[in-house]
């Protein structure tokens, strides 16, 4: 009994402790502040409560968007990437001249990049994470923010090249061979700068030769050392088109 009259204490302390407080009775800024106090607190469970209180509460105010942004940031460092998001989503639709619409179109683009799981799993969350970087360099090109953005698209692109280079590789060891070309023409088209590019077309010269379409692998080649002229496998690529231009 003495244990159960302990944990409610130490209970009722903590509650008293963390987010008790009754912002109704607050000024809106007084709101703003308590609500900001719990989250630089890391109390973000608290946080997001206050936060939507003051969303709901206070619509169309000079400390709405304040509130909106700090909700999307108290879900997002709570790990609740995906209510972070929608959070983050709602600021930029409905209050478009807030000074936090550019962070909030960046922190829409984290959310759904800390949701991206690694290749082999399902990319949906790559892609949507893309595509909100895309829209924060398109719409705000000289942000701070920006080098990061285009750096994340790059480490998000060589995922969805992965993927869809082994998923070409499977293809081939199972003697699917068209279908293996068709992905590996698609991991050259749609991620050349990375470095399964050469890796995929160097793949794709190899079945040619295999089936003895000389006239398309000579043309890959050519491909192949126009635009990687250092790739890994250049050499013998190099190699080949020489033997094959001495028989031409």
């Amino acid at each position: 009994m003495k244990q159960i009259i302990t944990v409610l204490l130490i209970g009722i302390i903590l509650f008293g402790c963390s987010g008790s407080k009754d912002i109704s009775m607050m000024s809106p800024e007084e709101g703003l502040a308590y609500a900001m106090e719990l989250y630089n607190d890391e109390d973000y469970q608290y946080s997001q409560k206050e936060f939507q209180s003051l969303v709901l509460q206070y619509p169309g105010s000079t400390i709405t968007d304040d509130a909106q942004y700090y909700l999307g940031m108290s879900y997002y460092q709570d790990g609740q990437y995906l209510l972070a998001a929608y959070e983050f989503s709602k600021l930029i639709r409905d209050i478009r001249g807030s000074e936090f619409v550019s962070m909030s179109q960046f922190m829409l683009a984290e959310s759904y990049y800390q949701l991206s799981p690694p290749y082999p799993l399902d990319q949906t969350y790559t892609t949507k994470a893309i595509a909100e970087f895309q829209s924060f360099i398109e719409f705000f090109p000289i942000d701070p923010k920006v080098e990061e953005a285009e750096r994340k698209i790059f480490e998000l692109n060589l995922k969805l090249a992965e993927k869809k280079f082994n998923s070409a590789r499977i293809y081939e060891k199972m003697e699917y061979y068209n279908a293996a070309m068709d992905y590996y023409t698609r991991v050259y088209e749609t991620y050349h700068d990375t470095k399964f590019a050469p890796k995929a077309l160097y793949r794709k010269i190899h079945i040619l030769l295999d089936k003895e379409r000389f006239s398309k692998a000579f043309d890959t080649i050519n491909i192949y050392l126009d635009k990687y002229p250092d790739a890994e496998d250049a050499d013998e690529v190099r190699e080949i088109h020489d033997e094959m231009a001495f028989k031409r």
